[in-house]
């Protein structure tokens, strides 16, 4: 089994005190369906996204460090005037059908720095001049732990991280709620909409429900496995060759009318929660909604091979995420398998594979201290 020790942020300068840190997340139930107004639940997972900034006055700009998700950039200070405005009008050009989706953004670095350009837009700036409306130069550096790309909430954090970060550099912060809401706005680039589960769950931290506009926050009981990461898993089953925003326009084009359809999604989400609020084994309505989701058009013939084997050795498996419209890869596999060493002997049949104990993160988006 695959594991991750707690993500340290990497101090290039001893002027790196502090860092901007958020969960991943993992939805449980209703991914797809929450566009058609059906409930989700999704829970913070305790696999972290770190966003620090090195001062380096004589770089002339931002220049970003994000450990595997890009070579890096630099940002001249003064585009940083005129980025925000000009990824708004890119995603005006994607609503008018001009631009897809996964053409928003040119590089990975580019959600960073617009988080940051939307954060400090109108704001001076201390330690540069009163009037000056511009960050100072440096280091954006971030490191995860997250799988990238495979519907654990990549992005989201990293805007989350960002935003914690920079509120505490400018003096400005923010209530939960807003910073809630600035994640949604942000992360449209990302996936052509800012999904409020997402953004719910990098910013709050712990289980979350989304249904239509209202956002709740269910309780489960302490000893819960999904506390201790006792009988729930989850397992990256490869990183998908389609974005969400991809599939998400699949399924609006071909079956975004099936409101019965979107209602069975619905039921499968409310049994679900039940069953977790009851801690009771939750076996019906992940396979339900597994089904529902091959259903849609998004698990692809490998990923339900792989389910199918789960489930051959007494467990429960669903696609959480988006999935795929192509390919092979099936992007993160949520399973509940009381028994551990059934997934161990699996888990030896597919060693190419990621896999760790799904453990809920009670805390969202924080500012944190180095060691």
């Amino acid at each position: 089994m695959t594991t991750n020790a707690t993500t340290q942020p990497l101090t290039t300068t001893e002027q790196v005190q502090l860092f901007g840190r958020a969960p991943g997340k993992l939805i449980l139930s209703g991914e797809h369906a929450v566009v058609y107004g059906a409930p989700a639940i999704a829970l913070a997972v305790q696999q972290y996204t770190d966003v620090w900034f090195t001062p380096m006055h004589k770089t002339g700009g931002l220049r970003t460090a994000f450990g595997s998700l890009s070579q890096g950039q630099l940002y001249p200070v003064e585009l940083l005037k005129t980025f925000k405005d000009r990824l708004d009008r890119r995603f005006d050009q994607f609503l008018q059908g001009d631009l897809p989706v996964q053409k928003i953004l040119k590089r990975p670095d580019d959600l960073a720095i617009y988080t940051l350009s939307s954060l400090v837009h109108y704001l001076p700036v201390p330690g540069v001049s009163h009037n000056h409306k511009l960050p100072v130069p440096g280091q954006l550096s971030s490191k995860s732990s997250l799988p990238l790309g495979a519907g654990m909430g990549s992005s989201a954090a990293v805007i989350a991280a960002t935003l914690v970060l920079y509120e505490h550099l400018l003096n400005t912060p923010k209530s939960d709620t807003d910073r809630f809401q600035q994640v949604r706005t942000c992360e449209r680039l990302q996936h052509g909409k800012g999904g409020a589960i997402d953004a719910a769950t990098v910013v709050f931290g712990g289980l979350n429900r989304v249904a239509g506009d209202e956002l709740s926050r269910p309780a489960i009981a302490d000893d819960h496995g999904l506390h201790s990461g006792d009988g729930w898993y989850w397992i990256l089953h490869g990183t998908p060759a389609s974005s969400t925003g991809e599939c998400v326009a699949r399924i609006r084009e071909t079956i975004g009318n099936d409101q019965l359809l979107w209602d069975a999604f619905g039921a499968c989400t409310d049994q679900l929660l039940a069953d977790l609020q009851a801690n009771r084994e939750p076996y019906q309505p992940l396979r339900e909604n597994q089904r529902l989701l091959e259903r849609i058009g998004v698990v692809t013939a490998a990923a339900k091979r792989f389910v199918t084997a789960i489930e051959n050795v007494g467990g429960a498996a669903k696609i959480s995420g988006a999935g795929a419209v192509r390919g092979e890869a099936g992007g993160i596999i949520l399973v509940y398998l009381p028994d551990p060493d059934a997934i161990k002997n699996l888990m030896q049949h597919y060693p190419d594979m990621r896999w760790e104990p799904l453990k809920l993160a009670a805390q969202g988006a924080s500012l944190q201290r180095a060691s």
